[in-house]
């Protein structure tokens, strides 16, 4: 089994952090500077940083806010919003982002993910899967996957769409269950085990962790590569030295 990440992430509007449920209900938890320094020095892997509105403001996302943050760190940093072309990218990636992420842009242009992979390698490029359930005729839950901050259905089902962006040059896949997001109920592992099985990418799951058992569980019922959390570390339920020390002694190898 390859080292595992834990990745806090940053959901930023109006230059403040913030945490909702089921991607609604926003709450302020801090300065994006600042929350990044503290998780560096608690020993995150990455830190995500998403400007949640900038898709439906038709902006990208603000590059001062994140050169301020990449230079007050010393881990990678994977930003996403408002993403639309290789020029957008490339202004992120100057500014300080290790990463970028691109989610509704994709859906309306996959090209782009091609586009971007041969500019700054695929490593480098992360699609945001937006994901909820529903029950087929059949019984069977299906995934649907949906664009601009989880406001927009777009019919399409999360496997197809995420062997599509592998192909298209997608390095990892960022996958966030809407159902999960914010309810610290526990991460959805039957999607998480579906796409990493559909796969032969990094999937970073995404949405419900509350308990540390959750994070194990990401790994070995959801076959995760990395685990991303917002409200478990903002109010501090969980240190993620505290996460990492428990996923160690449940054998799932991580660097504390």
């Amino acid at each position: 089994m390859s080292g595992k990440r834990v990745i806090p992430c940053l959901d930023v509007q109006g230059g403040r952090v913030v945490k909702g449920v089921n991607f609604a209900s926003l709450r302020d938890v801090g300065d994006p500077v600042e929350q990044a320094m503290f998780y560096d020095a608690g020993g995150a892997d990455e830190i995500v940083f998403l400007d949640i509105t900038a898709s439906k403001e038709g902006r990208r996302a603000f590059s001062s806010t994140i050169r301020q943050t990449a230079k007050a760190i010393s881990i990678p940093l994977i930003v996403g919003g408002g993403i639309s072309s290789v020029k957008d990218i490339e202004i992120l990636l100057e500014a300080g982002a290790s990463k970028v992420s691109v989610n509704t842009a994709a859906l309306a242009n996959p090209n782009l993910i091609a586009e971007a992979a041969q500019a700054f390698g695929r490593e480098r490029i992360i699609v945001a899967i937006d994901a909820k359930e529903y029950m087929r005729s059949d019984g069977n839950s299906r995934w649907e996957v949906y664009a601009r901050g989880g406001q927009q259905a777009t019919g399409l089902e999360v496997c197809e769409w995420a062997e599509k962006v592998y192909n298209l040059g997608a390095g990892e896949i960022l996958l966030t269950s809407m159902d999960a997001d914010g309810t610290q109920d526990g991460y959805d592992n039957r999607l998480n085990r579906r796409v990493a099985e559909k796969v032969p990418v990094s999937i970073i799951a995404s949405g419900g962790a509350g308990r540390l058992e959750h994070f194990r569980d990401a790994f070995l019922l959801g076959k995760a590569d990395a685990v991303l959390a917002a409200s478990i570390f903002h109010y501090r339920t969980y240190s993620i030295r505290q996460v990492k020390e428990y996923l160690r002694d449940a054998g799932i190898p991580v660097d504390l």
